[in-house]
């Protein structure tokens, strides 16, 4: 069974060095003017190499109904960024998670307005392995898939109206990494890792 959310749950604010500065509720500071925070994103991929993608619910404030990583939140005060990521992970998709290890540490982005909305973070990149079932929060997740790499990345591509802003920016990034190559091919050695 996932876990209830903290009803004023605060987010971590920050400076444009990432020095922290204080905590907002969440849900009051996402707006026109957001201010910069803390968050995450996480790509979870299973045992075969393949990403779970997911669907946001129909009933978020922000981007609702659109496809994306696997996992996104932001840590509370006081919370590490890696106990926030098994925390929300566990929280959206029932998933316990293993060989969780930041991919992008200095991921940020501020997105265009969407329903006058605008996420501005300091947003670390996050991959991790799958260890247990799937339990989707449909409060959080309206639906799921499991992607080979490579069909996620060219469906991007080829449809980013149905994505979330994060997931397009951070593709080209993380389509560098060494680190997610080796999860989304464990079968094969990666070079340089």
């Amino acid at each position: 069974m996932n876990a209830t959310p903290l009803q004023d749950e605060l987010i971590v604010l920050v400076d444009e060095t990432g020095q922290e500065i204080g905590a907002a509720p969440k849900l009051a500071s996402h707006h026109a003017h957001t201010p910069l925070h803390k968050a995450f994103s996480c790509y979870i991929f299973d045992a075969e190499g393949q990403l779970l993608v997911t669907q946001r619910a129909l009933a978020k404030k922000v981007w609702p109904g659109v496809w994306t990583n696997s996992v996104c939140g932001h840590p509370l005060p006081g919370e590490t960024t890696e106990a926030a990521v098994r925390r929300r992970v566990r929280y959206e998709t029932g998933l316990e998670v293993k060989d969780l290890a930041v991919v992008l540490p200095d991921y940020r982005y501020t997105t265009p307005p969407y329903n006058e909305i605008i996420e501005n973070e300091i947003c670390p990149v996050y991959v991790a392995r799958a260890a247990s079932e799937i339990s989707l929060n449909p409060a959080e997740v309206e639906d799921c898939r499991w992607m080979i790499w490579d069909d996620y990345a060219t469906d991007i591509q080829a449809n980013p109206e149905k994505y979330s802003y994060w997931a397009i920016d951070q593709l080209p990034q993380l389509a560098k990494s060494v680190l997610l190559t080796s999860y989304a091919h464990p079968k094969t050695k990666a070079k340089g890792s």
